[in-house]
């Protein structure tokens, strides 16, 4: 059987099987296996199914340790600092290519994306039709994937382009 932390609990667990499977031979032993390596199976079991219910030390988070640091969990609502940093590098760098866009162009972008304004609104706030204005963020929008594309190589983000014969994951 295998060995349970702590004699007593070794003991008493064997003994418990023990007599559980005595009490149960007929119905549980099949005569025509092997009866050790039928009981050594059910003694192995047994051992498994107790350690699995071993309850883990609990221990709290709000104590301190003999140093004097205390255990931190960080919290799940938490942001991770790594993509707020992309994030930022990612929101740093849409404000430069709009730089680069025509004034109504950015001003149209702007008020839709930022602003959430609807279509009607700003044409009204541009004195442009509502079709134009569409064209004006589609074009906006075509215009800042290609700036952003062409930036791509110079980003320190930037990953090497992927080889026909390799993973898509890497």
């Amino acid at each position: 059987m295998m060995n349970l932390p702590g004699c007593s609990r070794h003991s008493k667990a064997t003994t418990k099987r023990l007599q559980s499977l005595l009490r149960n031979i007929k119905r549980t032993y099949d005569q025509s296996r092997s009866f050790a390596t039928w009981l050594l199976s059910i003694g192995a079991h047994y051992c498994i199914d107790r350690l699995r219910r071993r309850k883990l030390s609990v221990f709290s988070v709000d104590e301190e340790n003999d140093d004097g640091t205390s255990f931190e969990i960080a919290d799940a609502s938490s942001p991770d600092p790594e993509a707020e940093s992309v994030k930022r590098e990612d929101r740093d760098r849409l404000h430069i290519l709009l730089k680069d866009l025509d004034d109504t162009d950015r001003a149209a972008v702007i008020m839709r994306y930022w602003y959430d304004y609807s279509e009607i609104e700003i044409a009204e706030s541009l004195k442009l039709t509502v079709s134009a204005v569409k064209s004006r963020l589609h074009r906006a929008r075509r215009a800042l994937a290609g700036m952003w594309q062409e930036d791509e190589p110079r980003s320190p983000r930037a990953r090497a382009e992927r080889r026909v014969y390799e993973s898509p994951a890497f």
